[in-house]
């Protein structure tokens, strides 16, 4: 999936927010003319890598996320072609994990959501065992 990708940031310089567009594709319709349900999460998948990569977090065999809880809200159907635009917001930190909360819109109809998520992420080791958060993603949190 390409993504078009831009990071709003507050008044401190840290990124709280995150917003990218994703094209669909024709074959993301299921039998009924929309896009399938399970795509969904395919978009905020891609949102959340992208989100990773566009504030150089890296990730490796020994220091991951994992996403352990994911709901998603349909709000309206989506049909190709047209694209959608993902607002993430990255809240509640704890020790290892933090939640991610994405609003989905079609470029066609900006104003009205057609669908609402959110993910608990754990950040994980090597063996599976989660870590505390990396440095560069607390930073995502704090104030001054």
């Amino acid at each position: 999936m390409g993504a078009n990708r831009e990071t709003e940031q507050d008044h401190n310089g840290r990124a709280s927010h995150f917003s990218c567009e994703i094209p669909l594709r024709w074959g993301d319709m299921d039998a009924f003319g929309h896009v399938n349900n399970t795509l969904y999460l395919r978009y905020c998948e891609e949102a959340r890598f992208l989100w990773l990569a566009e504030r150089n977090i890296s990730v490796s065999p020994e220091s991951y996320p994992v996403v352990v809880t994911i709901a998603c809200s349909f709000l309206r159907p989506v049909f190709y072609p047209d694209t959608l635009r993902l607002d993430c917001t990255a809240a509640e930190p704890g020790r290892s994990s933090f939640m991610a909360y994405y609003k989905m819109y079609t470029l066609g109809d900006p104003d009205q959501p057609a669908a609402e998520a959110s993910s608990k992420i754990v950040w994980v080791n090597g063996q599976g065992k989660s870590r505390p958060l990396p440095e560069s993603i607390r930073a995502w949190f704090t104030t001054e």
